[in-house]
């Protein structure tokens, strides 16, 4: 520092600001990678322009997240008093910024690593997600091992923060404490509104601090928000922020009912059908590794990973579209089992979850139908068990169950890493409900195509790496679907059994259409009822999503009560008025009309026709049907806001 002529009463404030514009040149570092690793989501179609633009508005959320994490440093830099210019003190200093700034940069190399799987950053609900899980430690360390290079990355940048860290330089031998004091006091005091200022985003924001959504104005496409925005902001403006906000679009609540209600009254008088329910939720089983359903994918060339699946399809009713309501398995569960899309964060870990909720198992219950839900992970895993109770299963059935059942392999079936094979653990689904009092209700969620893409020993040569990584484990578990079918057919419960089959969102994709804002929804609804011969097997030209599965099942069983579900029944519904909505990083995505609407809360932010697979030709205010759209996607997202906040899930 001797190097450095500066008054010595303006080191410590001179040191300060130089340490934090490196870690500017830290988050800059850490956005690019970011870009680097999802450059497949990220880079369709930007332009240097428009990558400036993203990274000018990058600038006003890290210097909030830099601001809020680095406070306590700055404090410690700036503190008026005289005695802490020593050795040991600045080693203090440097240490804390070191870890602060380490951990920040450590949680944004980790997260452009889970964006491909959410398609946005982490928030704080992050560790309530996996809060009931115990192997963590193997996943991180499996995601380490795979991502050495941001490993190294790191370990780099940190090693250059360290050497190029600025002390002050001073010892307290040559102040004159009370001079050096007042001019840090000063210093605190001329900084603090600026520190203040870049916390909420800037001297213009009095009104409201940024939050997540902002990012949506630097961005042309929803998904371009997690680029903009950085992780450590995400999560600490997240933290014991109200989900819910109610807006008010509609003054009138019947002029909002006669555009949408989420209750639904029974549509005829013929006598219920006890049919069997089974509902399977296939790990990350997206749309687009089904070849029945992308035949003209690649020209027409692409066969798929699933040919038991394809078979299945060709005796089932499936949808030209349909969409998944989340990206997260705890966002599949509500909105196939309850009809409850996920807006904004995951239902069951929100305040919301408390609510009376409703669900197929519970409704189907007050009926004298017997309930169980199947997952072969350890009880607790993922907060399923909980969910499952409160949405009116009667019975669970994890991996210790699968253990204790003698006819099976127990333990030497566990992955290792979350659950029972998928192989036999859907064997075990189906030997239970031969067990079971008809009529009944079940659901499975299976594992196997999870992170970490694995596969049992003896079938590595059977299905061997092949595309992107999760393909080989999509073959294997569809081997394992058309083993349980193969099964279940031989049961006497079979023919009087509708099976309604979906995943509980998509994952790795190496498709364009499949990496758009839309396209990572696309998952599959397929509804196979083997006993019934007067409808024939079809992709219906409609619009479906997840939550449409519980109206679908009480219209096809003639439910006699009123319910309460966010969806459709599609089947009994015109093609013309099928929909799909979801939610990405602050924008709502509304399919109507041959359209897909992208809805900021306020404002449309773009409108493009589905038959512009990859979204490149922005519409806006050029389709008829816009407002229509928006008057409905308003009536929807207000009903959910007013029933969360109130407590009115149930008829």
């Amino acid at each position: 520092m001797k190097h450095i002529k500066l008054p010595s009463l303006l080191m410590p404030l001179y040191a300060t600001l130089r340490n934090l514009l490196v870690v500017y040149v830290v988050y800059f570092i850490a956005r690019i990678a970011y870009l680097l690793v999802n450059f497949s989501y990220l880079g369709q179609g930007l332009t240097f322009s428009h990558l400036m633009e993203m990274l000018g508005g990058g600038l006003v959320f890290d210097t909030s997240a830099i601001l809020v994490t680095n406070i306590p440093y700055i404090v410690l830099m700036l503190l008026p008093w005289h005695g802490k210019e020593n050795k040991t003190y600045q080693r203090i200093c440097r240490m804390v910024y070191l870890f602060i700034n380490g951990i920040a940069l450590a949680m944004n190399l980790c997260d452009s690593v889970y964006f491909q799987y959410t398609m946005r950053r982490t928030t704080s609900t992050v560790f309530s997600e996996f809060s009931n899980e115990g192997n963590l430690g193997s996943i991180f360390l499996t995601e380490t091992l795979r991502h050495f290079y941001l490993v190294l990355l790191f370990v780099f940048i940190i090693w250059a923060m360290y050497k190029l860290y600025c002390p002050t330089g001073l010892r307290k031998q040559q102040l004159r404490w009370l001079t050096y004091d007042a001019s840090n006091l000063l210093s605190l005091a001329v900084f603090a509104p600026f520190v203040i200022a870049g916390i909420r985003g800037g001297f213009t924001t009095a009104v409201r601090p940024i939050t997540i959504s902002n990012a949506n104005q630097y961005v042309n496409r929803p998904v371009e928000a997690a680029l903009v925005l950085n992780t450590p902001f995400s999560m600490y403006r997240t933290i014991g922020k109200a989900v819910f906000v109610v807006p008010d679009y509609y003054a009138d609540a019947q002029e909002m009912a006669l555009v949408y209600s989420p209750i639904h009254e029974p549509v005829d008088s013929l006598p219920m059908q006890k049919k069997n329910v089974v509902v399977l939720i296939v790990e990350s089983f997206g749309r687009e590794y089904i070849g029945a359903l992308n035949k003209n994918l690649e020209n027409g060339r692409y066969k798929g990973y699933t040919p038991c699946i394809d078979s299945l399809i060709s005796q089932s009713i499936t949808f030209s579209r349909s969409y998944c309501n989340g990206r997260k398995s705890i966002d599949g569960m509500p909105s196939v089992l309850s009809s409850i899309p996920m807006f904004v964060e995951p239902f069951f870990l929100t305040p919301a979850s408390m609510n009376h909720v409703s669900g197929i198992a519970s409704l189907l219950a007050g009926e004298g139908y017997q309930t169980a839900f199947f997952h072969g992970a350890q009880r607790g895993s993922m907060g399923f068990q909980a969910f499952s109770r409160a949405t009116g299963f009667q019975d669970y059935y994890g991996r210790e169950d699968y253990d204790t059942d003698k006819r099976f392999g127990g333990d030497a079936d566990f992955d290792g890493m979350w659950a029972i094979w998928d192989e036999p653990f859907l064997q075990y689904y189906a030997t239970k409900m031969s067990e079971m009092k008809e009529p009944f209700m079940t659901a499975v969620f299976t594992a196997s195509s999870h992170h970490p893409y694995v596969i049992p020993e003896k079938y590595k040569n059977t299905y061997p790496e092949e595309g992107i990584i999760i393909h080989k484990c999509i073959r294997y578990t569809d081997m394992a679907l058309g083993k349980f079918f193969a099964t279940a057919s031989k049961q006497p419960w079979f023919k009087n059994t509708i099976f309604v089959l979906t995943s509980d969102h998509t994952n790795l994709s190496d498709h364009a259409y499949y990496q758009t804002d839309l396209g990572g929804f696309c998952s599959p609804i397929i509804i196979y009822e083997p006993g019934r011969t007067d409808c024939q097997p079809e992709i219906q030209d409609k619009i479906a999503q997840q939550i449409d599965i519980l109206p679908t099942i009480m219209g096809m069983l003639h439910y006699p009560e009123p319910y309460f579900g966010f969806g459709i029944d599609v089947l009994n519904t015109p093609a013309e008025d099928t929909w799909a909505v979801n939610y990405l990083n602050g924008i709502y995505q509304y399919v109507k009309h041959g359209h897909v609407l992208q809805f900021d809360g306020q404002h449309t932010r773009a409108v493009y026709a589905l038959q512009d697979s990859l979204m490149r030709n922005n519409l806006k205010g050029k389709v008829e049907q816009q407002s229509q759209m928006e008057r409905e996607l308003k009536a929807i997202i207000q009903q959910y806001m007013e029933r969360m906040t109130q407590d009115r899930l149930t008829p």
